[in-house]
């Protein structure tokens, strides 16, 4: 199944109004429409930044056009994997990251030492579902419940033909072959939020903690989110977790997930924005980092979501003009609407305004 894109972005913009809870947040007004890349709001300059591969191909975009406007402008970022971004963050190499998780509670105060009377911000910037893909021939529609994706990739399960996996697919025809895990070897925010969605939906079968690092045994690592979609499709009787827009890119196959409301979600932008009506922002002061319910029971909700962070300095930063006016233009309408044919889809409304805000009090 390939996503049109055009119907995903659709289907973010029906919950454009949905009403963030905030716990312990600012109630940060809404901003008036959104800043573009235009001269006015150049700032020359150079920057280097690292980190997330889910968003590298939205931060293609917005470099190109945000340099096609502001030509003393210049913005280098190299997906290298969250944790390799939040490292460069912390030594002081890269003016901010990307990350497909928020800083934990070790990394934050480490990235806070960098920004001199200021901290570290989680500013949210990119949202996409997570994709299971996988490469079975002659299965269409495969349908799993988060314990068996759990069993899966722990390895309890290791038949495509396995009894556990017919019962969720009656009708199809399963081979008598092994399956082969794929996971991303290098630290990614995206296994984070793939483990963690394990971890929140099936403990039970899922006995390993949630990290950028893999921790089940067994499976095949490949390195950042293009590897994975190329290993997949190369490979027959692959699964893997890959964010939309690789999957997309690939046309690879992706499973329905069953939700907390008892449905199999086929993954769609009407499916996937639903999982953010009941998102928390749990960050204070400017610092905007969510959490998610990956056991949503809201109808229709396709469960596995990310969103990827800018992680910046709220003020003390070798170059914090430079910082801010970039970051202005990817979080202003005119940047979120650039993520829509990319398999990307824009911030929604209310979240939009406070991540505007809060890049407008860096300093």
């Amino acid at each position: 199944m390939k996503l049109q894109r055009s119907g995903f972005v659709a289907g973010i913009a029906l919950t454009a109004s949905l009403a963030l809870t905030a716990c312990g947040s600012d109630n940060v007004p809404a901003a008036e429409g959104g800043s573009s890349a235009a001269p006015g709001n150049c700032v020359a300059g150079s920057l280097t930044a690292q980190g997330s591969t889910a968003q590298k191909n939205a931060m293609d975009e917005w470099i190109k056009a945000y340099q096609s406007q502001c030509a003393d402008s210049k913005v280098d970022y190299q997906g290298t994997g969250s944790g390799a971004g939040i490292e460069a963050f912390i030594a002081g190499t890269a003016d901010f990251a990307g990350s497909d998780s928020a800083l934990k509670e070790d990394e934050q105060p480490l990235a806070d030492a960098k920004c001199v009377g200021g901290k570290a911000l989680n500013l949210p910037m990119v949202i996409g579902p997570i994709a299971v893909v996988y490469n079975v021939q002659g299965v269409d529609g495969l349908q799993l419940s988060p314990a068996l994706l759990a069993k899966i990739f722990s390895g309890t399960i290791t038949k495509w033909n396995d009894p556990a996996i017919a019962a969720e697919n009656s009708g199809a025809t399963l081979p008598d072959a092994n399956i082969e895990t794929v996971h991303r070897a290098d630290e990614s925010g995206t296994t984070d939020n793939f483990t963690k969605y394990l971890s929140k939906t099936a403990g039970a079968d899922w006995k390993f903690e949630n990290a950028k690092a893999w921790k089940a045994p067994g499976g095949t690592g490949v390195s950042k989110s293009d590897g994975v979609a190329t290993k997949v499709k190369s490979t027959p009787n692959t699964i893997s977790y890959v964010e939309l827009s690789f999957a997309e890119n690939s046309d690879l196959q992706t499973a329905k997930i069953k939700n907390g409301a008892g449905e199999y979600a086929e993954l769609s932008g009407e499916s996937a924005g639903k999982t953010f009506e009941n998102a928390e922002i749990t960050g204070t002061d400017g610092d905007l980092a969510l959490t998610l319910d990956y056991a949503t029971t809201t109808a229709g909700a396709y469960p596995i979501v990310l969103v990827t962070y800018e992680i910046a300095c709220s003020k003390g930063s070798a170059k914090p003009k430079e910082v801010q006016a970039f970051l202005k233009y990817t979080a202003s309408t005119d940047g979120q609407k650039a993520l829509g044919e990319l398999g990307y889809a824009p911030l929604p409304e209310t979240l939009r305004a406070k991540v505007e805000q809060s890049v407008a009090s860096i300093s």
